[in-house]
C-alpha cells in the first residue's frame, strides 16, 4: 500500500514508517520536521493544521491510506489540543475525500477515556470520559472520523495508545505499555484489516496485566506478542503508584494535569 503517515519524524512515526517499509508499504512523510537521517522515500515539510498543504500532499502522488501520528502528544490548553488533534484529523478527511482515499489509521489515545475508574478492562463500548484536554482532542477527533465513516463509507480505526516505550519503566507500564514491534503490528493489521468500518482498539502490548480489552484489536488482526510482564522485575515500587492505577488514565487523571481551558500563561 501507498500509505502517507503524517509527524513520521516523531518517536511513534519513526518507528511505523521503518516497520511499514519492512513489511512491504510505500511510505510517504509528512511532519513539521525535515525526513530523519536515512529516510529516502518522499516527504512534505508542512503542518497538518493547514488544509492546503494537506491537499498539496495528497495532490503528489496517488495514496492507498493515511496513518495520522502527527499531534502534540501532552496536555496543552483547550485551543491547542483542538488544533492538534482535531482540526489536523479534518484536514486529511477533507483531502481524503477529494482524492478517494478510502482508509485512515488514527493515533487516539487512552486518555479519551482516561477519567475512568480502574475496573476489570476498558473495552471499545467504553463511554468517552477525557482525564485532560488532550483526551478532549481525542476525542473529538474520533467523533470527526466516526462521522465521515457514516458519511462517506471510509474505513478508520482509532488506536488508543497506552504507553509507547523501548521497555516498562513504571508499575502502571505492567498494564499499558505498548512495545514498539506491537505498535508497527496493530498499525499494519489497521490498514490491512478487511473492511473495519469504524473501529476502536486500544494500543497495548499482550500484558498479563491489561487494564484494556485486546479482543477489539483481535477483530481487526491485531495479535500483540510482547508483555510487559518480562520487565516485572526491574520496575521500582514508587509512591506514585497507587494513584496512577485508580483511574486508567494515570497520571493525566490526578490534580496535577489540572488546568484552565484558556490559560494566561
Amino acid at each position: 500500500m501507498k500509505v502517507l503517515v503524517t509527524g513520521a519524524a516523531g518517536s511513534i512515526g519513526q518507528v511505523v514508517t521503518l516497520g511499514l517499509l519492512d513489511r512491504g508499504h510505500d511510505v510517504i512523510g509528512f511532519d513539521r520536521l525535515p525526513a530523519p537521517d536515512g529516510f529516502e522515500g518522499a516527504w512534505h515539510t508542512a503542518d497538518c493544521t493547514d488544509p492546503d498543504a494537506v491537499l498539496d500532499a495528497f495532490a503528489a502522488q496517488p495514496l492507498d491510506a493515511v496513518v495520522h501520528l502527527a499531534g502534540f502528544p501532552d496536555e496543552a490548553g483547550l485551543r491547542e489540543s483542538l488544533a492538534s488533534h482535531v482540526i489536523t484529523t479534518a484536514a486529511l478527511l477533507d483531502a481524503m475525500q477529494v482524492h478517494q482515499v478510502s482508509r485512515i489509521v488514527y493515533a487516539s489515545s487512552n486518555h479519551a477515556v482516561g477519567g475512568t475508574p480502574r475496573r476489570d478492562l476498558v473495552s471499545d463500548d467504553a463511554l468517552p470520559r477525557p482525564d485532560t484536554f488532550y483526551g478532549v482532542g481525542k476525542v473529538a477527533a474520533e467523533a470527526v472520523l466516526r462521522l465521515h465513516v457514516d458519511r462517506y463509507g471510509i474505513d478508520a480505526v482509532a488506536c488508543r495508545i497506552g504507553s509507547f516505550l523501548p521497555e516498562p519503566t513504571t508499575r502502571r507500564h505492567l498494564a499499558t505499555w505498548l512495545s514498539h514491534d506491537d505498535c508497527v503490528r496493530m498499525v499494519h493489521a489497521a490498514l490491512t484489516a478487511t473492511a473495519p468500518g469504524f473501529a476502536v482498539v486500544y494500543g497495548i502490548s499482550a500484558n498479563t496485566e491489561a487494564w484494556w480489552d485486546l479482543e477489539p484489536g483481535r477483530r481487526i488482526g491485531y495479535h500483540p506478542q510482547d508483555d510487559a510482564a518480562d520487565f516485572a522485575d526491574r520496575l521500582p515500587t514508587r509512591v506514585e503508584d497507587p494513584a496512577e492505577a485508580a483511574h486508567v488514565g494515570g497520571p493525566f487523571a490526578t490534580e496535577q494535569f489540572h488546568r484552565p481551558a484558556f490559560d494566561p500563561r
